[in-house]
């Protein structure tokens, strides 16, 4: 378990932080600090009133509720949203309803949910060539069409 400093912003007082509804769950439940209602098509960056200290190597991945998107097809626009170790401001959530109603969010719903994770770091070596592999180039379902055919 790692430790993850949090600032209650003033229109975030009142809130519960966010939490895990079960031991054994593995994102943490992120609460709406603001009231917006998200028309069908439409788009929303919903305020959290918290701001977060991820400690270096780690970062925040913001992502949907699953009884969000089924019972409602509202979802995080950019699955997972990533919160840098670096970052200080208001977390907010970027939300898109695809379903045909709007969509009512009320202070303190649970939105969406956080998962703090390990950030692997990586560098880049220029090659000539890339080493081959069965399935090379293809992609874009390649791979399923491949098992098709020897079906």
């Amino acid at each position: 378990m790692i430790a993850v400093q949090i600032l209650t912003l003033p229109h975030g007082r009142g809130l519960t932080l966010p939490g895990q509804a079960t031991d054994n769950a593995a994102g943490l439940d992120i609460p709406a600090a603001e009231e917006v209602t998200i028309g069908p098509g439409s788009v929303a960056a919903v305020a959290t009133g918290f701001a977060l200290a991820i400690p270096s190597g780690y970062e925040g991945q913001v992502r949907p509720r699953s009884g969000l998107a089924l019972k409602h097809a509202v979802t995080v626009l950019n699955a997972p949203g990533t919160i840098d170790a670096d970052y200080r401001g208001e977390v907010k959530v970027i939300l898109i309803n695809h379903g045909s109603d709007p969509f009512r969010i009320a202070r303190g719903d649970r939105i969406a949910q956080l998962v703090i994770a390990p950030v692997t770091r990586a560098h880049f070596e220029q090659v000539n060539a890339l080493p081959q592999t069965e399935r090379g180039a293809g992609g874009f379902g390649s791979t399923g069409i491949a098992a098709r055919k020897g079906a």
